[in-house]
């Protein structure tokens, strides 16, 4: 005989965000000549604050950090703190395939005034878990800053397993993660055995990882959107589950054609941001920019997204 549940269970209490919920993974403003544009930036960030963003991450993927000098990043956090003051979260990206490196970049941007470091798997040298776990507690060790490890392996080559992530959750600095990997199986086992933060790293997974308990999002799309992203987590807190899945739904085919349609982030983040008049500029090489067409297809989707008449839809 089928017995039926007349309660639900409660849900299982959210890990506190140690940086905010609602976090841009902020490009990095360059001059037309390429140099930084370390007013574009302050500007930019100003700008994402006052549109929703309770935090940034400053020289991830999103800001280039492949092409930027140790010193342009350290500029950087210092820049963007001055424009937003000291009630911001900022975290900086300070991966890089060699720990050494790493580490210095992590105390130059704590120097800098950073509140906290992202910190990606070492990439292409692949290393096994426990030297990944001997990295992360070497950078953990360096700084008095805590830390989001970065699992994305489809850009590092290498995942850092669920296993991993429990053992390193003991550690006092290590306290949040960016979940780029894809595996909701492992991401629910971290959940369960750990008081980590778990932000979405991929935009299509903001709302699915929040309900499990995550702390909220860091976005590329919210270089252009944060607002759209941000309703999902108010709509979902509110209690209006319909409502965030509204937000979610809407906001798919500019997050598709952002961060699935070939090119990398920052191109279209950029490629956007410059048609709308806001600080980007160009992107550096190896990167290319954004073909007129794609660019106006861009467009239209944001325009589409954050409308008035939009907005009132998807509530």
């Amino acid at each position: 005989m089928n017995r039926r549940h007349d309660t639900a269970p409660s849900a299982p209490p959210r890990p506190a965000a140690p940086f905010g919920r609602a976090l841009c993974a902020m490009v990095t403003p360059f001059t037309e000549e390429g140099a930084l544009d370390l007013d574009g930036a302050g500007r930019l960030a100003a700008r994402l604050v006052a549109d929703g963003c309770d935090g940034l991450v400053l020289s991830g993927t999103t800001g280039e950090s492949p092409t930027t000098t140790d010193e342009e990043k350290a500029a950087l956090v210092g820049a963007v703190r001055e424009a937003v003051g000291a009630g911001v979260p900022l975290v900086a990206g300070v991966g890089t395939a060699d720990t050494r490196h790493t580490v210095e970049l992590a105390l130059a941007a704590e120097k800098a005034g950073a509140d906290g470091l992202l910190v990606a798997a070492p990439y292409y040298s692949r290393p096994p878990q426990d030297a990944l776990e001997a990295h992360f507690r070497e950078v953990a060790d360096a700084t008095g800053l805590p830390l989001a490890l970065y699992d994305i392996p489809g850009r590092t080559g290498v995942r850092i397993a669920p296993e991993t992530l429990i053992r390193l959750a003991a550690h006092p600095r290590v306290v949040a993660v960016k979940d780029c990997a894809y595996d909701p199986m492992g991401t629910q086992k971290v959940l369960a055995a750990t008081e980590l933060a778990y932000y979405a790293g991929c935009e299509e997974q903001i709302l699915p990882l929040y309900a499990l308990g995550g702390a909220g999002f860091v976005s590329t799309v919210a270089n252009a959107a944060p607002g759209p992203l941000r309703a999902v987590l108010d709509a979902f807190d509110a209690g209006d589950t319909a409502g965030a899945a509204g937000w979610q739904r809407r906001a798919l085919p500019l997050i598709d054609l952002m961060m699935a349609s070939g090119l990398p982030g920052t191109v279209t983040a950029k490629a956007l941001l410059n048609a709308l008049s806001l600080p980007s500029g160009p992107v550096r090489a190896p990167l290319l920019p954004a073909s007129p067409e794609v660019t106006g297809t861009l467009v239209r989707a944001h325009r589409a997204l954050t409308a008035p008449a939009g907005r009132a839809a998807a509530g």
